[in-house]
């Protein structure tokens, strides 16, 4: 029969839930429990240290024994003072529980003093400290001891454990304010500790409860009894404790993301914490819990979503944690809610009498969770009888609550305990220690809220007439206070010159003044608050109630704490970006902060200027350039018409086919059609509209800038960029200027501004940047490269204008590299950081530079480039078929017309054909290992890549398809059961893609590696079900780990175990969980969802038709126009008729987008759902009509733009825009002025665990997007922001206005930070004065 609750309960009251009390049993009980089922699941994982359940219990089981040997007894109390974080923390006070011992826990970094009070009121046997070390209690003897240490303990593993504790036996005492001055010990026993732990595993998440895939922030204080709730929310469910670094929970605003890096699912917490993260860092979190004070409703709206339980809790210390708890429901009132299995609750008026429902009482606890007090005569006190509800045994809360029907609502205090950053406080405690201060007359405290709703502990005295006439140091008082309280209740001091009262007598803490009064010698924040002091003053005034009482005041000698901290940042960042939490921990005063934030602005280029729109005369200057550069390219298209003609007269006997002049023919065919002349004739116009131009910055779209533009187009225009990585590329370089040493492996374009040096012996990888030039806001920057003898420079590196790499380094793939590189280094990552000693893997010996080679190579590019031009002949010689009875052209078109279809296909399936043909043929004889770049194995493996590049291009529909295993199947490549994947450029001999793995666009697997002249290639593996992001690489040997995850723009590292996600460049540990789906609509769709998609995909053959036709149309307009009025005026209209057919084309891929898909929201769809096919539909006809006709004709013109908006993106005026990439284009926005560089993705989408989840892209007004930047779902740049090349802008990121980030992942760039003129002199960040623990 119970004697803590209630003899007669209503048997219908909702209050009363002590009669479903769980089980009794002991929390080692449950700890052995959870061992038994989840023994290899990782139980903690602090970021250095991973232990499962079963090596947690043999480390407690361990402690144990030491602490037998250190004369612990059952029933015993043993002190824990370890620093927070740390996983001896939690292994000390499982070893306590399982040595029958109750743990007194005290905060690492309270004072000394408070740690002796606490340890001396539980009469501790033994006291646990860092590195397990178990020492003696009594204070002469703060040593080691022969028997204290793990490692005795470990000699001895024999030595018989204390038997387990009883649910009688305690299992923690906590410390709490008491208003005598006093700290309360609260005793709690394993009969109510264990009872809270089941009962809340009977609340939370019912549905899909906590388990081993779940990770549990532990962010408290053990010495705050809410860090009970997060250790055994994990340890109770087999779930991974992850402790918070002590640093990142101070500053509040900063742990947000290590949130997300960690792959947080469950979190306890208080309000005020909560709302300094952004909202994003708790998209994983599928339980959030809050306690420890009031949550204000605006703040629930924005946590609770569908995928997320939140709930509110309370319970104070003495009722075992919690004692109700309520789920929150948006636009409900914020409830505190009914009580937990096991607790009874009742509400009563000042006599004791329970209160009807709707009215205010006090909340009365009873139950199994009640505890009891080390102080007997407070126990009898607190916890007694109360008779009016039949309860023996009672905690009276002193909190005043409502009852409403469907939960209490709290309505505040009715003593004079409060709550500040979760922790309860006495007044009382705080009175007693202000009045033991030399020259106090009078003392009170109260809790104020600032400006910025931070919640401020002010201590008010009164000090004697001496003390008052010399002056009172209130510096010297609060370090007085911080020797002997811990740092939470240290108040801000206040000297006034008399304490309100009541007409009782006592003191009217309402009535103190607030907002504090100006102190003489205060800093006066002014209207105008353009000046960093001014603003500093402000901010100041905003979280402490008053501005700086002068430039020496210290941020946390007045009040200020780690939260406090956290907000100042957080109003800081507005206009300082990029300062810090430990920056203010550094810098604690005005006159440190504020020089401290002056040299944040002050190196050049730090913030941007306003940026104007790109000017009309530019645009107009770019319509009339791409005019003529059309007609230059139509040129090719006429002088292959005059060549068919000329054959098919001679062949055919074909009489109505007009006669080209033979010169025209001999020299269109040498300088528009042959490699050689492409070349030639590109750069030679490239070199008379560069003429002149030097390194340095230049107006965006001023002549220099059109002057590079108009090159590249011209270039381009000629097919000269088709040429990358074939011999002819190095003759190419040559003839633009730039200096090549002998021996040099170019398989990159140059730079058309021939501001490039490449020494000798240097290999340059495929896809890297060395065109030495990007947009930045409002200025156009034109640098040279230069590159080392013997160097290597990795695939789809960028080289920033002025980059020189030493002789003999090493740059990793995806790096993004400025400044200089010395000699001989290894450089990786964006921004790229010296990473050691460069250590060339291939052999010393150089090898032969075979001439027969080269020869080989030559002949082989042009074959290659020829294979287009055979498919397409397939299927115009069908459609000739089709008319070889026609006697005229236009009986040739309506004869032809009906068979596009059935060319198209046939064309497709020629290229298809050769393709795997060829691919077939050059991976007989392959071999892993190093080879000589000029020998048939380089050969092949050049070959191979550029056959799988252009298939790409040229066999979209095939991507990204049911078909596409299949297809790479075909191709030698050995490819599992499930996979999706989409325009992969991979090496099929040495590739593995294992069953339902996931490659997205542009992923590169396999791909050879370059360096001392030779060629090397291994076997790359993506696993069983992982995912490799967009543009993500697996180099040669590498592998993508099973269930594991490489992110976009990212690289697979070394080694990975399963399961582990990878993110940026070089990659770093990105801790998540997979989001879950229908497995039907993801990993197991139904035969009915094969056969849907089948159906929809096939539509992807339309947009081929599309072009083909559009081919067909400009074959015969020329044919046309050559028939009638000549080839001289056909090569006049040329031009003319290539803008039209890109009209057509842009058109279409209107027309398609918005009949097939429509207007795109945000949200999710699954992979196997209609949406996904569609969209990818509209995608083909972006990519196979729009591209080819005019997107990349159009790269940075205003018709690129009204394109993009036709689609539905929301482009201002004057925007650069030099990418069609938008998948979903309705949810981008670029703002007046903005520029998205070449190369850029503005990746509205992510599909990772196959789950399409879309969210906007915001670039707003005068904002920059580097070259080869990706920007993620939900990113925003901030007006006039500027996000450097080769970066990665995550999910959710915010830039912030006029300033600059460049990485992978962003972050600040260019930023200098030096020490202030006083932060020597102050204490860093972990100091004392910051240290008390956040709850």
């Amino acid at each position: 029969m119970r004697v803590d609750s209630p003899t007669d309960p209503a048997a219908q009251d909702p209050l009363r839930a002590g009669d479903r009390r769980p089980p009794e049993r002991t929390l080692v009980d449950i700890l052995r429990a959870t061992v038994a089922a989840h023994g290899e699941s990782p139980a903690i994982d602090n970021g250095t240290e991973v232990l499962s359940y079963d090596e947690l219990l043999d480390a407690a089981e361990d402690v144990a024994r030491a602490l037998r040997e250190a004369g612990v007894e059952l029933g015993d109390t043993v002190g824990v003072r370890i620093p927070s974080g740390s996983v001896d923390l939690y292994v000390a006070i499982l070893g306590i529980l399982v040595a029958g011992a109750a743990y007194v826990p005290v905060d690492h970094d309270d004072p000394d003093e408070r740690a002796r009070i606490v340890f001396a009121e539980a009469g501790v046997a033994a006291i646990v400290t860092k590195d397990l070390v178990i020492r003696s209690a009594a204070p002469a003897e703060q040593h080691p001891t022969g028997a204290d240490t793990l490692a005795d303990a470990a000699d001895r593993p024999d030595a018989a454990l204390l038997a387990d504790p009883t649910p009688d036996d305690d299992a923690w005492i906590i410390f709490t304010s008491g208003s005598t001055g006093t700290p309360k010990g609260v005793v709690v026993t394993h009969r109510s500790a264990a009872a809270f732990v089941d009962a809340e595993a009977g609340m939370f998440l019912q549905d899909r409860p906590i388990g081993p895939h779940d990770r549990v922030m532990a962010g408290l204080s053990v010495a705050f009894d809410a860090s009970c709730e997060e250790m055994w929310l994990a340890w109770r469910h087999g779930a991974c404790l992850v402790p918070a670094p002590r640093s990142l929970v101070r500053s509040g605003v900063d742990l947000g993301p290590w949130l997300v890096a960690n792959e947080v699912t469950v979190v306890s917490t208080v309000p005020t914490l909560v709302a300094l993260w952004p909202m994003p860092a708790l998209d994983r979190v599928r339980l959030l819990i809050l306690g420890g004070e009031a949550a204000p409703p605006e703040l629930v709206a924005r946590l609770v979503t569908a995928d997320r339980e939140v709930w509110n809790t309370y319970g104070p210390t003495e009722a075992t944690v919690v004692a109700c708890g309520a789920r929150m429901v948006t636009g409900e009132p914020v409830r505190i809610g009914l009580p937990l299995a096991g607790w009874d609750l009742a509400v009563v008026d000042g006599a004791g009498e329970p209160v009807p429902a709707g009215e205010v009482g006090e909340l009365i606890i009873g139950g199994v969770g009640l505890a009891r007090y080390l102080d007997p005569v407070k126990d009898a006190e607190v916890y007694a009888p109360i008779p009016t509800l039949g309860w023996h045994r009672a905690y009276r809360s002193g909190d005043l609550v409502r009852f409403d029907g469907a939960g209490l609502l709290f309505q505040g205090r009715a003593d004079d305990q409060v709550k500040v950053g979760g922790r309860r406080i006495e007044l009382g405690e705080i009175d007693s220690a202000l009045l033991s201060l030399p020259g106090v007359e009078g003392a009170a405290a109260a809790v104020r809220r600032t400006e910025a709703g931070n919640t401020l502990l002010v201590g008010y005295v009164t000090v004697a007439p001496a003390a008052s006439r010399d002056g009172f140091d209130t510096k010297a008082a609060t370090e007085h206070l911080r020797a002997t309280m811990p740092a939470a209740l240290v108040p801000r001091l206040a000297v006034v010159e008399t304490l309100p009262t009541r007409t009782s007598g006592k003191i009217d803490r309402d009535a103190l003044p607030w907002p504090l009064p100006q102190r003489a010698g205060s800093g006066q924040v002014t209207a105008d608050l353009a000046s960093t002091p001014a603003w500093v003053g402000h901010v100041w005034e905003q979280i402490l109630g008053s501005p700086p009482g002068g430039p020496d005041e210290d941020f946390f000698d007045v009040g200020g704490g780690s939260l406090a901290a956290a907000q100042l940042v957080t109003l800081l960042r507005e206009r300082f970006p990029e300062v810090t939490i430990a920056d203010v921990y550094t810098n604690p005063t005005p006159a440190g902060l504020t020089p401290f934030l002056d040299q944040l602005t002050a190196p050049r280029g730090r913030t941007n200027d306003p940026v104007h729109p790109v000017p009309k005369r530019t645009q107009a200057a770019q319509l009339a350039g791409n005019a003529a550069l059309r007609s230059i390219g139509a040129l090719r298209w006429l002088v292959w018409i005059g060549l068919v003609c000329a054959a098919a007269r001679a062949v055919l006997g074909l009489p109505w086919l007009p006669r080209p002049p033979t010169w025209a023919l001999v020299a269109g065919w040498a300088l528009l059609i042959l490699p050689l002349g492409r070349i030639l004739l590109a750069a030679s116009g490239a070199r008379v509209v560069m003429a002149g131009i030097r390194p340095g910055e230049y107006p965006r779209g001023g002549k220099v800038h059109l002057r590079v533009w108009l090159a590249e187009r011209l270039v381009d225009e000629l097919g000269a960029t088709n040429l990358s990585s074939s011999p002819f590329i190095t003759l190419h370089a040559r003839l633009l200027g730039c200096r090549l040493g002998p021996g040099v492996d170019l398989h990159s374009l140059p730079p058309v501004t021939g501001m490039l040096t490449l020494g000798h012996r240097c290999s340059i990888e495929p896809e890297v940047d060395l065109t030495g030039h990007w947009i930045d806001g409002d200025l156009f920057h034109v640098g040279p490269i230069t590159v080392g003898n013997d160097t290597t420079v990795g695939a789809r590196s960028t080289l920033f204008p002025g980059t020189t790499i030493g002789k003999g380094a090493d740059i990793a793939p995806g790096s993004g590299v400025t400044g200089k590189v010395k000699n001989k280094q290894y450089w990786r990552g964006s921004p790229a950081v010296k990473a050691g000693k460069a250590k060339p893997p291939w052999p010393e010996e150089r090898p032969p530079r075979a001439l027969h080679w080269l020869v080989i190579f030559g002949i082989s590019s042009m074959l290659l480039g020829g294979l287009p031009l055979v498919s397409l002949g397939a299927g115009l010689a069908l459609l000739g078929w089709a008319a070889r009875d026609a006697a005229t052209l236009q009986a040739a078109v309506l004869a032809a017309l009906p068979w596009i279809p059935v060319a198209t296909l046939v064309s497709l399936a020629v290229y298809a054909a050769l393709t795997v043909i060829g691919v077939r043929m050059m991976a007989l004889g392959l071999r892993e290992g190093y080879h000589p770049v000029r020998s048939r194995v380089g050969w092949q493996l050049w070959a191979t890549e550029r056959l799988m590049d252009a298939a790409r291009n040229y066999l979209f529909p095939l991507y990204a398809s049911l078909l596409t295993p299949l297809w790479f199947r075909l191709l030698g490549t050995q490819v599992g059961r499930d996979c999706e994947i989409s325009t992969a450029l991979l090496t099929p001999k040495f590739t593995v893609i294992e069953d339902g793995a996931f490659l997205a666009d542009d992923t590169m697997v396999a791909s050879y590696e370059l360096g001392g002249g030779w060629i090397h290639v291994a076997t790359a593996t993506v696993g069983k079900r992982a995912f490799l992001g967009n543009s993500g690489i697996t180099q040669p040997g590498r592998r993508v780990p099973d269930d594991g995850l490489v992110a976009v723009l990212s690289a697979a590292p070394r080694k990975a175990k399963a399961g582990s996600s990878w993110l940026g460049s070089p990659p770093i540990r990105l801790r998540r969980k997979a989001d879950t789906a229908a497995a039907g609509l993801t990993y197991s769709p139904s035969m009915r969802l094969k056969v849907m998609r089948s159906v929809v995909e096939t539509c992807r053959l339309l947009p081929v038709m599309v072009t083909f036709a559009i081919g067909v149309a400009v074959l015969m307009s020329l044919q046309a126009l050559a028939v009638n009025v000549g080839y001289a005026w056909a090569a006049v209209a040329c031009g003319a008729l290539l803008l039209v057919a890109g009209a057509v084309a842009c058109g279409s891929a209107v027309a398609a987008k918005w009949l097939i898909v429509g207007r795109i929201a945000a949200g999710e769809k699954p992979l196997w759902s209609s949406f996904v096919w569609r969209n990818e539909v509209s995608d083909t006809f972006v990519e196979t009509v729009a591209a080819p006709w005019f997107a990349r004709a159009a790269s940075g013109t205003p018709v690129m733009n009204l394109w993009l908006r036709a689609l539905g993106a929301k482009i201002a005026r004057g925007v650069w825009c030099e990418t069609y990439w938008l998948p979903e284009a309705d949810l981008v926005t670029l703002g007046t002025g903005s520029t998205v560089n070449r190369g850029c993705v503005v990746q509205t989408h992510l599909f990772h665990d196959r789950i399409m989840r879309m969210d906007t892209v915001v670039i707003e007004e005068g904002a920059t997007l580097g070259t080869h930047c990706v920007a993620l779902p939900a990113s925003r740049i901030g007006a006039g922001a500027t996000v450097g090349p080769a970066s990665l802008v995550m999910r959710g990121d915010e830039v912030p206005a006029h300033t600059r980030w460049q990485g992978n992942p962003i972050a600040p760039w260019g930023v200098s930070r030096k020490k202030s003129r006083d932060s020597k002199a102050k204490k860093p960040a972990g100091s004392v004065k910051s240290a008390e623990p956040v709850a």
